[in-house]
């Protein structure tokens, strides 16, 4: 067997250019200075024929448009197989509307999540007597697609915007967010890939089951933890937003450095994150930490 992730999109919700923001990185991908991005969504295979979605963006149109290993393959025939949803976040169910065209395939999702959905009716379009809804307990492996097996487990997290009462706490632990392990053996063994898109800290129970990875991909939304204020974009910090940043004493280059991984790659990034910008210093300082920077259509084998 051959691992395959291709990154569908690498941006947060509302993508790169963000379309009421004139921020400098939107401005400059607006004219071409730096690639635009699409929002958070990794395609994943275990023999590079039937294929799985990780989070169902918003862009997943033009997302499979730009993916040749996701065309169809006859009439009504698709490689993909399945949809698996982390959380649900906007940018990470809203696709699901686009794939309402009575095309089969299995979405997986936590019972918690699964509720979510159950309790919006605009999500009955996409038929379950076409396109079944797996509910997937924590810790339990299943088999995602043919010759690729996945666990899901708890992160620290935060239920989505639209779901936040008068109290929010920003780093539950429970089957409101979860991260992806994913299995796939060849003749030298079994590799471990993760898929973390969303994380508000790395607790000690996370840090001990990532330790020897092959392959990371993990939450990158902002470099600084008050970049959004900073810029005038907002009031939140990444912390309110539940999601960890790269920089700074608790951030996920500190957090991650004395830890043993394979390939570290971020996805998920905000539109005001420097790290974006090819020319950026911050986007070296992360690099020199052994990062990648993803990238809408990048692809890493295993």
């Amino acid at each position: 067997m051959v691992f395959r992730a291709r990154i569908l999109g690498a941006a947060a919700g509302g993508g790169l250019p963000q379309w009421n923001c004139g921020c400098d990185n939107c401005r400059l991908a607006r004219v071409g200075e730096i690639p635009a991005q699409s929002q958070s969504s990794l395609a994943v295979s275990g023999n590079g024929r039937d294929w799985a979605v990780l989070n169902a963006s918003p862009d997943i149109r033009s997302q499979i448009a730009a993916t040749p290993e996701l065309y169809p393959t006859g009439l009504r025939e698709m490689p993909l197989s399945s949809v698996l949803l982390t959380n649900g976040d906007i940018d990470h169910v809203a696709g699901l509307l686009t794939l309402r065209e009575m095309q089969g395939f299995t979405l997986y999702a936590t019972p918690g999540i699964h509720e979510v959905l159950a309790k919006n009716p605009i999500f009955n379009a996409v038929n379950p007597d076409v396109v079944p809804r797996a509910e997937v307990a924590l810790e339990r492996p299943f088999e995602i697609v043919p010759g690729l097996m996945a666990t899901l487990f708890a992160v620290p997290g935060k239920v989505p915007l639209y779901l936040e009462g008068e109290v929010v706490e920003t780093d539950l632990v429970g089957e409101q967010t979860v991260g992806v392990e994913l299995r796939v053996s060849d003749g030298d063994g079994e590799r471990r890939i993760y898929y973390i898109p969303g994380c508000a800290r790395l607790n000690d129970a996370l840090r001990a089951r990532i330790a020897g990875a092959d392959l990371l991909f993990f939450d990158g939304t902002l470099w600084r933890d008050d970049e959004m204020i900073r810029a005038g974009l907002g009031a939140k910090t990444g912390k309110r937003m539940g999601h960890m940043s790269m920089s700074g004493e608790d951030g996920s280059l500190a957090a991650f450095a004395d830890l043993e991984l394979g390939q570290k790659v971020f996805v998920h990034m905000n539109n005001t994150n420097p790290v974006l910008r090819p020319d950026a210093p911050e986007r070296r300082v992360a690099q020199q930490a052994g990062w990648t920077i993803g990238q809408d259509g990048m692809e890493i084998a295993l």
